[in-house]
This record gives C-alpha cells, structure tokens and sequence, in this order.
C-alpha cells in the first residue's frame, strides 16, 4: 500500500471513529416537562453543566404554565404516550401514580442522602415507603406583605392573625389611585390554581372537602363563609381582573410594588427579597397565614418534583438527571452561581443548617416554620377520610377541585353568586363520587 492509501485509510478510520464517538454522546435525549417558574427556568439554564458532565445525555425541555402541565403529563401517564422522560408532578400525584404502578421508583441508593430530605416532603412524595418523585423545591404558604405599607397605615401583621384582622390592613394600606392593591391572591380556576389557596382559607374557616362518608361538604356554611370572604376581599381590595391572576402574575404585581399583602408559596419569598427582580425587595415582611375557626390546614405543603414514567426507555438517564438536579450539589451550584438566597428552597434539611442560606435568606425561617407546621394528615377541624391539606389525596379530586375552582373564579368576576358556584360544585362533586362508587 502505498503512502496516500495508508494516509486514506487511516484519516476514514480516525472519522469513523470520530463519528462512532459522537454518536455514543449522543444517543441519549431525555425530555423534560417542567411547570414556568423561576427556579425551574434556572434549572434549564443551568442544564449545559450537567450535559458537560454527562456527555451521553442531551436534556430538551417543554416549560409549560401549571394548568397545562397538569393536563398535558396526565393524559401523557395515563395513555402512555411516552413523551416525556421526566415529569414534574407534585404531591398530589406522586402517591397515586405510584401506586398504580405509574412511576418508577426515585434511585435514593449511595450519596443522594434520601434521609437529608425534610421528612414531611419525603412522606408526602412516597407510597408504601417508596420514594416515587425527587422533590426540586418545596413549599407551604405564608403572608408576604409591605412593611412601609403597613407601618404608614398604623397597623401591624403578626403570625396567624384572624381573617378579619387581615381585611382590615388590606382595607388600610389599599390605595388604587397610586397603583396599590391591598390584597393579592390568586383567583385563576383550577385545582392547583385558586382552589389551592381558597383550600386552605377553608380549612381554618372550619370547613372541609368530604364528609367521613365521602360526601361533598361544598354547601355548608363554613365553605360558605370562606368564599363570600374571599369573594369581598379581592372584591374590594384586590387588582383588576384578580379571576384571572395565579402565582406568577400576583408575584409580577407584588414585584413591581402593586401588592400591599400576598398570600402565596413560600417559594416567592426568594423572588420578592431579589432586587434585581423586585422593586420593593428592602420592605417585604413575613408572617404565618391568617385563620379563623382553627389553625389545622391553614397554609398548605406542596413539593413541585421531578418523577420517571414507568415504561420510558430513557430511564437510566432520567434517574441520572432527577439526582443531580434533587441534589445538595445542585443547590451549592445555585448558591455559588446565583447567591444562596435563590436557592431552590423547601426541600433538605442541609440547606436551612448552611449558614450562607442563613445569612442571605431573611425569609428562613419564615419558609421552614410554614412548612413544619403542616399536616397532611390532620387538616381541618371536623374530621375527614382523606389525606391532603389544600387537596384530597384521591383520583377524583383533580377533576372536582377542577371543576370548583371554575365555579368560585366565576362567582369573582361576578358572572353567579357564591351560592350558585357552591351549589352547581357540590352538585357535581357529588355525581363524581358517586360515579366513583364512594357512597
């Protein structure tokens, strides 16, 4: 063989091999779709650090807004679609999905220090013991308010004031003629959406979704109590259109100085404190949420969690993504990149013992108290049969919290009475369970 064919042979050997290599990197994408939140979007901006670490695997993301999330990994679990790889789903659904065989189990073995995380995320994340979703960041609910506000108005918000005492800093500090709401809170129907809020103002009315027969309690007066409340509260002191307002466009308001209180996730409280993003970020105050009648269920828990649908044939890397985008290194990674008050919260016990989170998060203790004093199993004053603070830990509950969540934003923006929405909800609740075969 001459000099030019060995020079040949040897650059189509080096090429194959090239390309042989590149697609060994490349034979992995896993698709993840994830909920439009900050520390989400973070995560996808930081996902070229977990690629450069892991060269077999290439992440493509589908960010979507809650509702869609909900309904679109839903119907994709239980037609089993195979569109995703990695879901995020909270603990509404981990439980169940788990238990129908839905989800393959979380790898919890060798550094991930399962035991790290807080105790009440993990439990409500697992079925039989068995962690079915990595929780990315937790939360419960508290009162984010504006302390020059409330100072100027003479008044004052402590821990667990009642209702009514919060009407009257809302009234107090409402000053539309300036751009000033009182109150903000999220009004969009849907289970997750307004429901998630209203569920717990229910609760410390002294209300609850079911009987212990299983029966829809959406008539009584203590869920009768709570939406007229609800319903004259924003009615009078919140932003315009507050039917259509969730999460992400009340934290846009309070940002932006619009918001004399919000009662939300304690997730926020990272956002409103950051001044590159909030505007009044030197003057935010936090305070356990409001009650009434009782304190049980008053703010609720919720863990938005990274979970693998049985089946997927990407299961391997989707495990690899899930630990290190649930793990203590990935919180150090946001800590040092970002600032360790961006850290996605809510979650290990490691992150509030860090004196860095300590020192830079003023909400932490705030954020850790809400989360310890919620109680899934034990959330309203009458006793109910299901476990759940702010949902009902069954399968039906989607489409009748769903399905109440229409009735109640419809009562807000003034298309029916609050009687009618709890009438034509109960009615409806009553019809699934009974479907359902409950009674």
């Amino acid at each position: 063989m001459n000099t030019l064919a060995k020079k040949s042979l040897t650059c189509a050997v080096s090429l194959a091999a090239a390309m042989s290599t590149a697609n060994l990197y490349a034979q992995t994408e896993i698709t993840v779709a994830t909920v439009n939140n900050g520390h989400m979007i973070e995560m996808q901006k930081l996902t070229p650090i977990f690629e450069q670490a892991h060269p077999d695997i290439k992440v493509k993301w589908v960010t979507l807004e809650e509702g869609v999330l909900r309904q679109n990994v839903t119907q994709d679990i239980a037609n089993k679609s195979g569109l995703y790889d990695v879901m995020t789903i909270g603990m509404y659904e981990a439980p169940i999905w788990g238990e129908r065989n839905w989800l393959e189990p979380i790898d919890t073995s060798g550094s991930y220090d399962v035991e790290d995380i807080i105790p009440s995320i993990r439990g409500g994340l697992s079925y039989n013991n068995t962690l079915y979703a990595a929780p990315f960041y937790g939360e419960s609910s508290m009162v984010m308010y504006r302390k020059d506000l409330v100072k100027a108005a003479g008044m004052e918000i402590n821990d667990r004031d009642s209702w009514e005492h919060i009407r009257d800093v809302a009234a107090a500090v409402h000053n539309p003629g300036e751009g000033v709401y009182g109150m903000c809170l999220r009004g969009k129907a849907g289970w997750g959406d307004n429901m998630a809020f209203l569920s717990t103002m229910a609760n410390s009315f002294g209300a609850r979704w079911f009987d212990e027969d299983w029966k829809p309690q959406l008539e009584t007066a203590e869920w009768k109590n709570a939406v007229n409340f609800y319903v004259d509260l924003l009615t009078k002191y919140g932003p315009p259109g507050a039917s259509s307002n969730s999460f992400n466009e009340n934290l846009a308001l309070f940002n932006q100085g619009k918001c004399g209180m919000w009662i939300d996730a304690t997730i926020a409280a990272s956002f409103v404190t950051d001044p590159s993003q909030s505007t009044v970020a030197d003057q935010v105050g936090f305070a356990q949420s409001p009650i009434q009648a009782t304190d049980k269920g008053a703010n609720w828990l919720w863990a938005w969690s990274l979970a693998i649908p049985a089946g997927t044939k990407n299961a391997d890397a989707a495990q690899t993504f899930i630990r290190w985008a649930t793990s203590k290194d990935y919180i150090q990674l946001v800590g040092e990149t970002n600032g360790w008050a961006a850290v996605p919260t809510g979650t290990r016990s490691s992150t509030y013992a860090n004196p860095k989170f300590q020192e830079a998060a003023v909400f932490a203790k705030a954020e850790l108290k809400a989360i310890n004093s919620a109680n899934p199993a034990d959330s309203t004053l009458k006793p109910s049969p299901y476990v759940g603070v702010q949902f009902a830990a069954i399968p039906e509950f989607q489409a009748i919290g769903t399905t109440t969540g229409q009735m109640v934003s419809g009562a807000l923006a003034g298309s029916m009475s609050v009687d009618q929405a709890l009438k034509s909800a109960n009615s409806s609740a009553n019809r699934q369970m009974r479907q359902a075969g409950y009674y």
